[in-house]
């Protein structure tokens, strides 16, 4: 059986010592999704919806929120970014009025822990600006499965999933 690595000897939590562990290039990529009616999905092509740009601005909102995930992911280590990206697709079937902005979130650093956590609440929260952009056009969006893609760098190694 493992050792729980987020309690100390009392059962209570901690955050994990990571001082011990080597400093190597990390990176991972997350996704997330939200199905939009064609109203929507006209909206942000068009750049026609009142809050603005949805994209740009659910951009900026998972930078943001990469930089933060450490105020908000209790046992999650504070860490310096050296880059985040977030990047977007449509995946679009016109016949059944299926319109699915892909979003894929990837965050580096040069540290002694991951990004896996900054990776997937940039997705998470760039999902949630893209609904809150859009609310007023119609509140049956549906925000999709959010997972971590791949992770580079670490003693645990390399991980890609399987699609």
């Amino acid at each position: 059986m493992s050792k729980l690595t987020h309690f100390n000897e009392q059962g209570r939590a901690k955050m994990v010592d990571i001082s011990e562990k080597n400093t190597t290039e990390r990176t991972a990529v997350a996704r997330s999704s939200v199905i939009v009616n064609e109203y929507i999905y006209n909206q942000i092509i068009d750049g026609t919806n009142k809050k603005g740009d949805v994209l740009a601005v659910s951009q900026v909102a998972g930078i943001m929120a990469a930089k933060q995930t450490s105020s908000i992911i209790p046992m999650c280590h504070p860490i310096a970014l050296t880059g985040v990206n977030i990047t977007f697709d449509w995946n679009v079937h016109r016949y059944d009025h299926h319109y699915e902005v892909l979003i894929l979130a990837e965050a580096k650093t040069t540290g002694q822990t991951g990004v896996e956590m900054e990776a997937l609440t940039a997705a998470s929260a760039t999902a949630l600006t893209i609904y809150d952009m859009c609310k007023a056009a119609g509140k049956d969006m549906i925000i999709g499965q959010t997972m971590l893609i791949s992770k580079t760098g670490g003693k645990s190694g390399d991980y890609k999933r399987q699609l």
